[in-house]
């Protein structure tokens, strides 16, 4: 099948060079700049890279033949605008090729906090012997705002070292996918959720409903022990009152990879807090992540051509 391909990308993007395995038949147009399209077939594909929504909304008028939009990126809060979900596009994702990574290090922030490692470094720097009692993970309840891929595989992690599971969902009579967390509650009992877990980890993509979700009430419902984990989007929690928490020490700690202005800004009190564990939006940089995006795209490119049902359908409405 014939195809017009459309990339939006800064020329320096180290994944063009998987483009290179695209199918006969199908010509690449790639660019960074509306004028780059002018001019040139119609798109039947648009796929963003490392490009976003004002680039996405320049260019969709210009190419009315296109029936699918691919994002690189497991969030699409990048390239969604008014008159996307009208276009009539299908828009898929990135979902699945970050979920391993993010779930690993979720667990690292656990254990983290469970053992007291910070405790154990400091002490060989200071070259003291510091005998103390670790905590056990094991039947502690561990909260999941957002159980979609992520949430699933940090599920799955969790319940390997014997912790059980409580989720939250906007669309909470859907199944859950596979592994079923031990409860499941709807998006109005998120308060419970926090009030009843030991780790809360959030993994919700930002949505309109999402921005602010976490917030004083919330974080003020959480048990004095509670480490709060947000591998989602930096403004799904509202660092202010977060900040208020942990200064007070109201809770025991939170490991963040995401935040609400990056880079954080210098000086910012997260920095001087030893309650906080910070990872520079890159606990999912791993090596080969790149090449796995690449390849999921390639993957639904195949189906696409083929006529087939695409994987990673998402609704530029609700976001997910």
């Amino acid at each position: 099948m014939a195809c017009t391909l459309w990339v939006l990308a800064r020329a320096r993007d180290a994944g063009l060079k998987k483009l290179e395995r695209v199918p006969p038949g199908v010509r690449l147009v790639v660019g960074d700049t509306p004028e780059a399209f002018d001019g040139q077939p119609p798109a039947d594909a648009i796929f963003v890279c490392s490009m976003g929504r004002e680039l996405l909304r320049s260019v969709l008028p210009k190419a009315p033949t296109a029936r699918w939009v691919h994002s690189r990126s497991a969030g699409i809060e990048g390239i969604v605008f008014p008159g996307l979900a009208e276009s009539g596009v299908t828009v898929t994702n990135g979902r699945g090729v970050f979920s391993p990574s993010l779930a690993e290090w979720v667990i690292g922030a656990i254990l983290y906090f469970a053992k007291d490692f910070r405790r154990l470094v400091e002490s060989q720097r200071a070259g003291k012997w510091d005998p103390f009692p670790p905590e056990m993970v094991q039947g502690r309840w561990m909260g999941i705002v957002g159980y979609g891929d992520i949430g699933r595989a940090v599920a799955a992690r969790a319940r390997s070292l014997g912790m059980r599971v409580r989720g939250l969902r906007r669309r909470a009579g859907e199944p859950p996918g596979d592994p079923a967390p031990d409860e499941m509650l709807p998006a109005e009992r998120l308060t419970d959720l926090m009030a009843l877990s030991d780790d809360i980890v959030v993994s919700t993509p930002l949505t309109p409903q999402t921005r602010g979700l976490i917030g004083e009430r919330e974080i003020r419902a959480m048990k004095p022990t509670g480490v709060l984990i947000n591998v989602g989007r930096g403004a799904v929690v509202q660092e202010r009152p977060l900040v208020d928490a942990l200064r007070a020490r109201a809770i025991r700690g939170a490991a963040l990879d995401v935040f609400e202005t990056e880079p954080l800004p210098a000086g910012h009190p997260f920095y001087a807090l030893d309650n906080v564990l910070l990872s520079p939006h890159s606990a999912d940089q791993v090596p080969g992540w790149l090449d796995d995006a690449m390849e999921a795209f390639l993957q639904n490119l195949d189906r696409f051509l083929a006529g087939r049902p695409l994987q990673n359908v998402v609704d530029p409405r609700s976001g997910y």
